[in-house]
């Protein structure tokens, strides 16, 4: 652990996990299971992935982002798993209050993706990056098991499937003078979401009613909890709330979405209601089905606010 600004989300050094320190490991699995009951989000050093892959995928990205419109626009989207994620290059509809545009790698057969054509490297450093990152978030899955108190890789055997992985690299438009809106406020829908940005910063989640910048730190990896976890663990984690404000200069990022199999039914477990006699705060669901009206949100977006679904549409 590294001594934190106020309200700045904790950092957790991961390099315990591969150096057999097991006092570390305990300092953070326990830095990150109290991350996960108030802010939902940590950042993570020493995680294995190279700083300067890192660095170099958002080079590369600013590169692909920096090309005129029309040759952009030739890196056409196929679809994706069952046409939800159509994986190349998009940019949100004019009439959206999200200001970005984005380029969508699928997974895990890269043979449905769409490359450009230049940079030559752009499809290396991006597979690279994606491999590494499924491996971080399959580590933090297992910490997240041991701290949740399942049975050892039960999570690894309930989310054994990575057929709805994806990853993206967004660019975010410079803020005008009367709206700097970028991502709007949301939770994710998946289990985690795994993150590196540029030194634009812009990022924020909710805490106690108070917006936290996550302030850039070159090589850190950021990671969030999604609606899964939450409703696997009946509300005792978090899945985050978090927006991405625009600033005067584009902003590069990239996400990557540690999903779960779209016909996995999703409740909470019994280790967090009947065996602790407490009643589930949901009813239970399809993935698939949530996906799709998470999906819908975006394509058809809701004339009023609250008709826009978030995972409350399964509270009880």
């Amino acid at each position: 652990m590294y001594s934190e600004a106020k309200n700045a989300i904790p950092t957790v050094d991961l390099s315990p996990f591969f150096n057999g320190d097991e006092i570390g490991r305990k300092l953070a699995t326990d830095t990150i299971a109290e991350a996960c009951q108030t802010y939902g989000f940590f950042r993570i050093i020493n995680h294995g992935i190279p700083p300067k892959l890192l660095s170099q995928a958002l080079d590369l990205s600013k590169q692909f982002f920096a090309l005129p419109d029309v040759d952009k626009q030739k890196v056409k989207p196929m679809e994706g798993w069952k046409g939800l994620f159509p994986a190349g290059y998009a940019r949100q509809p004019e009439h959206s209050k999200d200001k970005n545009e984005y380029f969508l790698v699928f997974v895990p057969d890269f043979g449905l993706n769409v490359y450009p054509d230049q940079p030559t490297e752009f499809k290396r450093v991006i597979e690279d990056c994606y491999t590494r990152l499924e491996e971080v978030a399959s580590l933090i899955q297992e910490i997240i098991n041991n701290f949740m108190g399942l049975p050892p890789n039960f999570l690894k055997e309930y989310n054994q499937s990575r057929n709805m992985e994806f990853m993206t690299a967004h660019r975010y438009f410079p803020a005008t003078e009367t709206e700097n809106n970028g991502i709007s406020a949301h939770e994710d829908s998946n289990c985690l979401t795994l993150i590196f940005q540029d030194d634009v910063g812009g990022l924020e989640v909710l805490k106690d009613a108070d917006w936290i910048p996550i302030e850039p730190i070159e090589g850190s990896v950021i990671v969030n909890l999604g609606d899964i976890i939450q409703v696997l663990s009946n509300n005792k984690f978090k899945s985050a709330t978090h927006r991405v404000i625009r600033k005067p200069t584009h902003r590069h990022s990239f996400s990557f979405f540690f999903n779960i199999d779209g016909d996995k039914w999703i409740e909470p477990l019994p280790q967090f209601t009947t065996d602790i006699g407490e009643s589930p705060k949901y009813r239970g669901f399809h993935y698939k089905e949530y996906i799709q009206l998470r999906v819908r949100n975006k394509t058809h977006p809701p004339s009023r606010p609250e008709d826009v679904i978030h995972v409350t549409h399964y509270s009880i």
